[in-house]
C-alpha cells in the first residue's frame, strides 16, 4: 500500500500503533550528497504493510510518533544505515531495534546473511531484487518498485518470531540484546572530522608525519563536504589526498601541480593548504597512528610465536563458534585475541556470553592446559 497524503498517513499510523512489532525499512539516495536524501519508509505489521512517501507527505509527524515509541519493538534486516538515515531524518534515534542480520548470526548462518538469502531460509519465498538500484527519487512510483519495497517489510514479522523463539529456546536472548543494543549506538554516533583520516584509502602506506597531514587535510575534506552536502570524493578523492599529505606543498602553485585538484576553488585551496601546515607543525609527541600498535609479544617471544599463538586461539575460536552455531567472526576479531594475551581479564572475551563461549577455553588453552587435536578427520579440543 502507497501511502502519500496525510489523512492515508494518520489512518494507517493508528491501525499500526497498537502492533507490538514493526517492521521498518528505507529507500534513499546518497549518490550526489554528503547527507542521505529518505525517500520511502517501509512500515509492517503482522496485517498490512505501507510505503510512506516522505516526499509527498510534509506533515510526517503521526509517522514520527509511530516509529520513535519505545514500546514496540523495530525489526530491521541490517539496521545500520537505516538507523542513521532515520537520526538524519527526525533526529530520534530507532528503539528498541530487533535486527535480523545480527540475529541470524547467532543461530548458525553467515555473518552479514542478505535479506533475500534470509527470507528464503525462512519462509522459502525467493525475492526479485530486480530494482534494487533504482531511483527513489523519481514519481511517480510504479508497481515494481512498490512490491520490491513492499517485500523489504512483509516477511519480517513472521522471521522476527520464529527467531524469539530460536532464541529463547538456546537461552542466548541475553546473547543477542545487549549486541543489538551496541550496534544501534554505533550505528547513531556521529562521525569526529577529526578521525575521518581513518577511513581514507591507504592511509596506512603514510608515516608518522605524513599521517598527521592526512588527518588535518580529512578533516578539513570532511567539514567541506558536509558544508556543501557533496560527497567526499567530490572536495577531494582519496587518491588526491593521499598524494597532497606525501608532497605536503606550501603554496597554491605547488599544491595545484597535483592532479585532481584543478576543480578546487580559491577559498578550497587556501583551507586544505592551512590543513597541511597544521598537520606539518604537529610536535613528534603528538603523531597519529592509523591502526593499533601491535603490541609487542609476551615473556621474550617473538613477533612469529605470537602470531602462531593467535592463529591457534582463532582456531579454537572457530571450533567452539561452530559447534555452537554462532558465526566466529562475530565471537572475536585477531585484536580481541592479541589483547587477551596481553590481558585477559580486560579483553571483551572475558565478558557476558563470550566468555561462557570461548573465554574460559582461551584461558586454558594459553596456561598449556588444553588444546587442539584431529580425530577422525575433525578438530576437538583436548
Amino acid at each position: 500500500m502507497l501511502v502519500d497524503t496525510y489523512e492515508g498517513l494518520i489512518a494507517f499510523c493508528e491501525r499500526a500503533s497498537t502492533s507490538p512489532v514493526l517492521a521498518v525499512d528505507t529507500e534513499f539516495l546518497r549518490e550526489r550528497t554528503f547527507y542521505p536524501k529518505l525517500c520511502l519508509v517501509q512500515v509492517g505489521t503482522e496485517d498490512e504493510q505501507a510505503a510512506v512517501d516522505v516526499l509527498s507527505i510534509r506533515d510526517l509527524e503521526p509517522l514520527e510518533r509511530l516509529l520513535f515509541n519505545d514500546v514496540a519493538t523495530k525489526v530491521l534486516h541490517a539496521c545500520t544505515q537505516d538507523v542513521e538515515v532515520l537520526l538524519h531524518r527526525f533526529g530520534q534515534v530507532l528503539r528498541p531495534v530487533f535486527d535480523t542480520q545480527l540475529a541470524a548470526a547467532f543461530l548458525g548462518h553467515r555473518m552479514q546473511m542478505g535479506y533475500g538469502a534470509l527470507v528464503a531460509a525462512y519462509t522459502g519465498v525467493h525475492l526479485d531484487k530486480a530494482d534494487t538500484l533504482t531511483d527513489w527519487s523519481r514519481r511517480p512510483l510504479d508497481a515494481s518498485q512498490l512490491v520490491y519495497a513492499e517485500e523489504d517489510v512483509r516477511y519480517l514479522p513472521g522471521i522476527y518470531r520464529q527467531m524469539m523463539d530460536e532464541l529463547v529456546r538456546l537461552d542466548r536472548l541475553t546473547w543477542v540484546l545487549p549486541e543489538m543494543a551496541d550496534l544501534v549506538a554505533h550505528a547513531a554516533h556521529a562521525v569526529d572530522p577529526v578521525d575521518a583520516y581513518e577511513h581514507v584509502k591507504r592511509a596506512g602506506t603514510l608515516s608518522r608525519p605524513q599521517l598527521a597531514v592526512c588527518r588535518e587535510l580529512a578533516a578539513w575534506r570532511e567539514k567541506a563536504a558536509m558544508r556543501k552536502d557533496i560527497p567526499r570524493k567530490w572536495v577531494i578523492s582519496d587518491e588526491v589526498l593521499i598524494e597532497l599529505c606525501r608532497r605536503a606543498p606550501k603554496t597554491p602553485d605547488r599544491l595545484r601541480k597535483v592532479r585532481g585538484t584543478q576543480a578546487l576553488s580559491e577559498t578550497d585551496v587556501e583551507g586544505a593548504l592551512l590543513a597541511i601546515k597544521r598537520g606539518r607543525a604537529c610536535p613528534p609527541t603528538a603523531l597519529p597512528t592509523l591502526a593499533r600498535a601491535s603490541k609487542a609479544p609476551v615473556d621474550g617471544a617473538s613477533v612469529q610465536d605470537q602470531e602462531s599463538v593467535v592463529d591457534l586461539m582463532y582456531a579454537m575460536v572457530r571450533l567452539l563458534a561452530d559447534r555452537a552455531k554462532v558465526a566466529p567472526q562475530l565471537v572475536a576479531k585477531r585484536d580481541d585475541l592479541v589483547d587477551f594475551i596481553h590481558d585477559p581479564a580486560g579483553s571483551r572475551l572475558s565478558e557476558g556470553w563470550r566468555r561462557t563461549l570461548v573465554g574460559e577455553e582461551l584461558e586454558r588453552l594459553l596456561r598449556g592446559e588444553a588444546g587442539l587435536t584431529v580425530r577422525n578427520g575433525r578438530l576437538e579440543v583436548i
